[in-house]
């Protein structure tokens, strides 16, 4: 028997060319057990010479009542994702776990035109979702799905909806207290994007108050509760910085503009590694030494943070980790075990050579 070349080879076609039912070619893709190893063998001898590709995925995903794929959703350019040195990192978390359960991932990402139909036609079991603002659109489309969610860097209170997150707030204490501890009374933050609509610029005490993103909110909290600890004016002793992009160009940006202020900060807090090392290019460019002349201090402990000149002192917070949580969560939801319990990870201020004392004067 042949097949007309532009027509699509069926079950029904391999079937025919066996003399079978074409139950029984079926069972061979999809219950093994059913047949002896011999038939099974004919069936994919005879489906390799007719061209046959196998199932449709999709159309198999259905009726198993699964699609086979994770959908993990990042809060910005999907491009980004692949520059950050940190995004990968966490990606490859969710990977490790998904990857044993015999699950893909499909990444999903904003678009400047604030699109979320990807996000809600999406072929895709359950969702990681990843540090949204409040109110976004992509978010709510999400939600909106009701299919297993685990949220990431983002809290919930609804029930079956479980998350994971790092502790933002001690780990940013621990960065200021650090450089209090050596003498800073000046501090300068470069601080994250703190809403959807962000231009940057320094950030009044009113525009603090109206941070909308998670880790942004809890790293500035972190950073005050250290200062006023100490007995500084977080009006007063601090300038915040919003870079509008986690970007090194955006650090060099935020350097440049914190180190123009009078009087000048003597260290700067910066609330990733991609903005520090945009803080350690200005320094360097202008010939500003690094420690003596300006303290920096990240968060994420970026494998770049120990490799940089000087290295980086910086908050580490484990990636893979948490990817790997989200991940474990996000099918014990897929598989109808009991939910996962909400987890804060830890954080943990790595010192290395990019701080020390303030310069005297």
């Amino acid at each position: 028997m042949g097949v007309k070349p532009d027509k699509k080879v069926t079950l029904k076609d391999i079937a025919q060319a066996l003399g079978v039912a074409t139950s029984t070619v079926s069972n061979a893709y999809n219950r093994p057990d059913q047949l002896s190893p011999e038939l099974r063998e004919r069936i994919f001898e005879t489906a390799r010479r007719l061209g046959y590709s196998g199932p449709d995925p999709m159309a198999r995903g259905l009726r198993r009542g699964r699609v086979g794929a994770i959908g993990v959703v990042y809060p910005d350019r999907l491009s980004y994702a692949f520059t950050d040195p940190v995004a990968p990192l966490f990606i490859q978390g969710i990977a490790l776990e998904a990857e044993q359960a015999g699950y893909g991932l499909l990444l999903v990402g904003s678009t400047p035109q604030e699109d979320s139909t990807l996000a809600a036609t999406a072929s895709v079991d359950g969702f990681v979702v990843q540090c949204f603002a409040d109110g976004d659109p992509l978010y709510q489309a999400v939600i909106g799905r009701r299919l297993p969610t685990v949220l990431v860097d983002n809290f919930s209170d609804t029930p079956g909806l479980p998350w994971v997150t790092v502790d933002d707030v001690g780990g940013a204490r621990a960065a200021a207290e650090h450089l209090i501890a050596l003498g800073h009374r000046r501090l300068g933050i470069a601080s994250l994007e703190l809403t959807r609509q962000s231009v940057g610029g320094i950030l009044t005490l009113e525009q603090q108050a109206g941070a909308s993103y998670g880790p942004t909110r809890a790293r500035l909290q972190g950073y005050r509760v250290a200062v006023e600890a100490a007995g500084l004016s977080w009006g007063r002793d601090v300038v915040v910085y919003e870079c509008p992009e986690n970007t090194l160009e955006e650090g060099r940006r935020a350097a440049e503009v914190l180190l123009g202020q009078s009087p000048r900060p003597t260290a700067i807090l910066a609330m990733s590694d991609q903005l520090a090392l945009g803080v350690l290019e200005h320094a360097a460019r202008q010939g500003t030494a690094v420690p003596t002349g300006l303290s920096v201090v990240g968060f994420d402990d970026a494998p770049i943070a120990a490799q940089t000149t000087p290295s980086l002192t910086t908050v580490r917070q484990d990636h893979v980790e948490k990817g790997r949580r989200a991940g474990q969560m996000l099918l014990a939801l897929l598989e109808g075990r009991e939910a996962l319990e909400p987890v804060i990870l830890p954080t943990r201020l790595v010192v290395r050579e990019s701080s020390g004392p303030p310069p005297r004067s």
